[in-house]
């Protein structure tokens, strides 16, 4: 990219690439005009008190073919319009009277001039006088009015806001979540019947199994085979809990041998009666089980009986826990406690972690998962989109431009030879370094004396103020830059230059770079020119999309769009 270097100099000055004579010689070609015209602008007085208002009247007199154009917007500072009439119209002959009149009002005492207004009649324009008011202050009487202090600053309520909306769903959602993770997970759940009788001691299982089986049906209906089943897994499940840990699984004649073993060995007080009496049932059991054998009811009750007495026999036999049992026992429970609280903690993380799992997919599925992903870690250029935009004027005349945050007005240096020449204004956000800059600028530049270039005023060359600008952004340390330029058209049909295009942006405080892109919007009227320079990291789709929005904010008032209207129609 090759770009020009500003030029100062007292003989022929410069600013951005444009000699300043020849720019503004507009007497010579609007001489004709004015020396025709049928434009008057009076006002009602030129002397007024602080906020009071004045009515400027503009009477055009044309022909009943023409289509008169009247100034709008405020136009007239530093007064300031507060009311636009409807125009009033009467014909004589072939020509129209047209009177138009605003309403006009100012706040500081002191004198002050209402500029030039621009008319067009048809494809002319004409423009005119400038008019003298004077302001005054209101004089009071502090003998009759008294003085009062300044009234405080009064707090305005803000409109209500739907924060608290989300607030109370997730107050919700967290708190149905919360019960269900308490009720089917933490709750300390009744015991069934089955869990109570587990609970118990092998004692006092086995005399409650005894008791059950009294009540059962079987041997009313002779069903002894099902009678003696559960009257031998009493026993056996008694003594496989008490004293052979195989008692279940084991043949008849093998508990029997491992019972003697155990008497033998003194380690079950058990007597060989009793031995023997446990093998009678268990082997009269086996017969009605296994060889169809059928006893007497009473003799079934009589067994019966005697287990619950062998049981009793039993549990004489056995041995105190010792001192260590027990607390193996105690250490056991409190291992059993501690697993089932973690196996809580782990079933509960799992449901919390999966159901944010399945949120996250949710959101990301219909909203994308790096919008989800920036929502909940952060992400600076999302808040500024999604925070309050500010839509203000900046600068004179004033450029209406929507941004996520104010722009702060800046004093550039400007060298002393040409300061009296120049009315700059700047007003900016952030800098190239930074993942968006925003930065608006107005140049005024003063008239200058001297010949007049022939054909009359110099046409100012956006594309020599889009190159000063590349080079501006050079000298800030953007380098590789992709420049790319066509027509911009603002809502209100002012006529600009968009230069845009791919960069590489400096990172703050170091010799790096990083992909970026920037936006130029430039647009000139007679002895002013204004600029809009964004500057944002390439791929990051929220600063894409700010800068889409600012572009398409922009408005500002070109007088040259309503003469070109004009000449379309």
């Amino acid at each position: 990219m090759k770009s020009k270097n500003f030029r100062y100099n007292n003989t022929n000055a410069s600013v951005f690439g444009l000699p300043f004579s020849g720019l503004f010689t507009f007497a010579f070609l609007l001489l004709p005009l004015f020396l025709a015209a049928q434009v008057t602008a009076t006002i009602d007085s030129t002397s007024i008190k602080i906020g009071e208002q004045i009515t400027y009247k503009v009477q055009v007199e044309t022909d009943t073919t023409n289509v008169v154009v009247f100034p709008e917007g405020q136009t007239f500072l530093p007064l300031e319009m507060i009311q636009s009439y409807a125009i009033d119209t009467t014909k004589e002959d072939a020509k129209y009277k047209l009177i138009k009149k605003y309403g006009l009002t100012q706040f500081d005492s002191g004198a002050f001039t209402i500029p030039r207004q621009k008319i067009v009649i048809g494809t002319k324009v004409f423009q005119t006088d400038s008019l003298q008011i004077e302001v005054k202050n209101i004089v009071v009487d502090t003998t009759k009015q008294g003085l009062y202090d300044i009234k405080p600053i009064i707090e305005v309520e803000k409109s209500p806001s739907q924060w608290w909306k989300y607030l109370l769903l997730t107050l919700l959602v967290l708190s149905l979540l919360s019960f269900l993770l308490y009720w089917f997970i933490w709750r300390t759940k009744p015991l069934t019947k089955e869990e109570k009788i587990a609970l118990l001691p092998p004692y006092d299982r086995a005399k409650l199994a005894l008791q059950n089986l009294d009540e059962t049906n079987y041997l009313q209906n002779a069903e002894l085979k099902d009678y003696y089943s559960e009257l031998t897994f009493i026993i056996r499940k008694y003594l496989d809990e008490k004293v052979y840990d195989r008692a279940l699984e084991s043949t008849t004649d093998e508990l029997i041998t491992r019972l003697n073993i155990l008497k033998d060995g003194n380690q079950i007080d058990i007597t060989k009666d009793d031995i023997k009496n446990i093998e009678t049932i268990l082997k009269r059991a086996d017969l009605v089980k296994f060889a169809k054998s059928a006893p007497d009811v009473e003799l079934a009750k009589l067994d019966r009986n005697t287990i619950d007495l062998e049981i009793d026999q039993v549990k004489e036999a056995l041995p105190e826990p010792t001192e260590e049992e027990k607390l193996q026992d105690q250490k056991y429970q409190e291992l059993q406690e501690k697993k089932q609280k973690r196996n809580k903690i782990i079933i509960t993380a799992a449901i919390v972690v999966g159901l944010c799992i399945a949120t996250f997919v949710g959101f990301g599925l219909k909203y994308g998962f790096g919008y989800v992903k920036d929502t909940i870690i952060g992400n600076e250029s999302k808040e500024l989109l999604e925070g309050d935009w500010v839509t203000s004027d900046y600068g004179f005349p004033a450029i209406t431009i929507s941004t996520p945050e104010v722009l702060k007005r800046d004093n550039p240096p400007i060298p002393e030879e040409i300061k009296a020449k120049l009315q700059m204004t700047v007003f900016s956000f952030g800098n190239v370094s930074e993942a968006l800059s925003v930065k608006l600028s107005t140049l005024k530049v003063s008239p200058q004396e001297g010949p007049e270039k022939q054909g009359g005023q110099e046409e100012i060359d956006l594309n020599q103020v889009s190159e000063k600008a590349i080079q501006q952004l050079e000298n800030q340390g953007v380098s590789n830059l992709l420049v790319k330029k066509e027509k911009f058209v603002t809502p209100n049909n002012a006529e600009g230059l968009k230069t845009y295009g791919t960069a590489s942006l400096p990172v703050a405080n170091t010799d790096k770079y990083y992909d970026g892109e920037y936006v130029l919007l430039h647009f000139t009227a007679e002895n002013v020119i204004q600029e809009i320079a964004i500057t944002y990291r390439k791929g990051d789709v929220y600063a894409q999309e700010i800068a889409e929005r600012i572009v398409n904010s922009v408005e500002l008032v070109k007088e040259e769009v309503a003469k070109k209207e004009q000449e379309e129609n």
